[in-house]
């Protein structure tokens, strides 16, 4: 695109300069795109110099993987965006294994200053609008005018839940986060996430009775898998429960909150003790419900529709919004399609996502074909191109379930083109004209376990459906209906290359589906597009 006499037009606008922003302007600027990111903030990272608020992240830095081959290494670093500089790597940065926040914002400033992205500091957004194909950003008394808008804004505030009287509580936001402010207190923390248990775990040795409280049951990161449910270092409080401190987490519904003198009065229903009421007393209380999007700076000629529970974005598979079309979510912003299942509300998820929207985003606005390779098209050579895959792609661990490599083949030659890293429901939706294609993705197995420390295992290929840990799952598909599955054993060392268990059974399995009169079958193939 031209850029406009005021030098203010781009093809490509991003709103936000924290790491999502800063990842895809990375990936923009590595190809030569026309863009400008916007930020508020005199500099990167601006969420993080605030939260969390303990200054402790959840986010794993492993920094010492016994491995030399950095792709495989970036599958344990979960704070470095994707670049080509070594030196520009998190663990660069910290040895620490869960990081403080403090120096991810360095970081963060490091990479777009190593980098020279186009970004323009100390300009807040006002207000988005749209005119027939065309977006017009109003900051900081400027306009400007883009194709596609790519709001990287990260949480735009809190989630404040409709309780009568919750306007008494402090929020996460603002709240003190030294536990001596809340010495011999009884204190209600409305929430069960990690900045709950943060929180609680502060003033685990200050506060006489912590009770953490809503609806639903606590969700473990060890039971669910999702990295955003309540992680294990924050074990301590649930330790105290059992232990009979007073401590406690409450599944219930706060009916009202309100002020009694120096006090405040909760009435509570219980949600798992046939409806049972209580009448509590506490002398703080804190509110610790998470955050959601802000869409106040749309206009209605673009208000982006939001996901079901109202906190995200409504986006199709390549990351759109459902209903306009030229803008476009990226860093957790992007996360409604695998919501509390794979990693796209963190950077170790989303940077992934990122690298695979600039892609389809130069595909789209600059004509540049999606990246693809060929690969054998005989059951061995394709089983062994699987593998690499699996046993080296970061992107594929870390986006389990979401993320996928689909192999497409071609109805009149029957050769197979490969491509990387794409949403597996996108995938169906860009190949469902062929009568024959494979997606692989990592997989975990069943979701719920009686106890996961004590999972009964069946070792055997026959059975490698029945694995609990991560494992390859490749699928076959026509038009689009799957119609075969394969699941490859499961593997401590996450090493898929063993010629009994993984190596023969994939191969098997493609074979069958590659065999005459099997769709793909040069024979009975029907046209279809890419």
């Amino acid at each position: 695109m031209t850029a406009g006499a005021d030098g203010h037009t781009h093809r490509y606008l991003i709103v936000g300069a924290g790491p999502g922003g800063l990842q895809l302007s990375y990936f923009l600027q590595r190809a030569g795109a026309d863009y400008l990111t916007l930020e508020r903030e005199a500099a990167p990272g601006g969420f993080f110099r605030r939260y969390p608020r303990h200054r402790r992240l959840i986010s794993l830095n492993k920094v010492h993987t016994g491995q030399k081959d950095p792709e495989i290494a970036l599958r344990w670093d979960w704070n470095s965006l994707l670049n080509d500089e070594q030196e520009l790597m998190f663990p660069r940065y910290s040895q620490e294994y869960f990081p403080r926040a403090d120096d991810l914002v360095r970081y963060l400033q490091d990479f777009q200053r190593r980098h020279r992205l186009n970004v323009r500091f100390s300009t807040p957004v006002d207000r988005i609008e749209k005119s027939g194909e065309r977006f017009a950003v109003h900051a900081a008394g400027r306009v400007f005018h883009a194709e596609c808008v790519i709001m990287a804004t990260g949480w735009g505030g809190p989630y404040i839940p409709d309780i009568p009287g919750i306007e008494l509580a402090r929020g996460y936001e603002d709240m003190p986060v030294s536990g001596e402010d809340f010495t011999d207190q009884r204190v209600l923390i409305i929430g069960k996430g990690n900045s709950a248990f943060e929180t609680a775990q502060a003033m685990l040795g200050h506060a006489a009775v912590i009770h953490l409280a809503s609806p639903s049951p606590v969700r473990l990161a060890w039971t669910s898998k999702h990295p955003g449910h309540v992680r294990g270092q924050y074990g301590a409080l649930l330790d105290s429960y059992w232990f009979k401190t007073l401590h406690g987490v409450l599944e219930c519904r706060i009916d009202r909150i309100w002020r009694d003198g120096d006090h405040f009065k909760a009435a509570i229903t219980y949600t798992l003790a046939d409806g049972e009421q209580a009448l509590l007393e506490y002398d703080s209380v804190l509110r610790c419900t998470g955050f959601t999007m802000d869409s106040t700076v749309f206009d209605d000629s673009c208000l982006p529709e939001r996901a079901p529970g109202g906190r995200l974005p409504a986006i199709r598979p390549d990351f759109r919004s459902v209903n306009v079309d030229g803008l476009y979510f990226a860093g957790t912003l992007m996360q409604a399609r695998d919501f509390k299942r794979a990693s796209s509300a963190f950077i170790d998820g989303f940077r992934y996502n990122l690298r695979t929207m600039a892609a389809l985003l130069r595909e789209r606005y600059d004509g540049v074909p999606l990246e693809r390779r060929t690969v054998p098209s005989d059951p061995d050579g394709l089983t062994a191109a699987m593998l690499e895959r699996v046993n080296h792609s970061s992107a594929l661990w870390t986006q389990f379930e979401y993320l996928c490599d689909v192999y497409v083949v071609d109805e009149t030659t029957g050769s197979i083109t490969h491509y990387a890293d794409l949403p597996e429901d996108y995938a169906v939706d860009r190949f469902c004209g062929h009568a024959l294609y494979f997606t692989v993705t990592l997989r975990w197995g069943r979701r719920e376990y009686p106890d996961v420390f004590a999972i009964q295992r069946h070792p055997t290929p026959e059975r490698a459906d029945e694995s609990a840990f991560l494992h390859p799952v490749v699928r076959a598909w026509r038009y689009r209906e799957q119609v075969a599955e394969q699941h490859l054993l499961e593997d401590l060392m996450a090493r898929w290359l063993d010629p009994a268990r993984h190596v023969r059974p994939l191969c098997d399995f493609l074979a069958a589906r590659l065999a005459p009169g099997e769709p793909g079958d040069p024979q009975s193939r029907t046209s279809g597009s890419s």
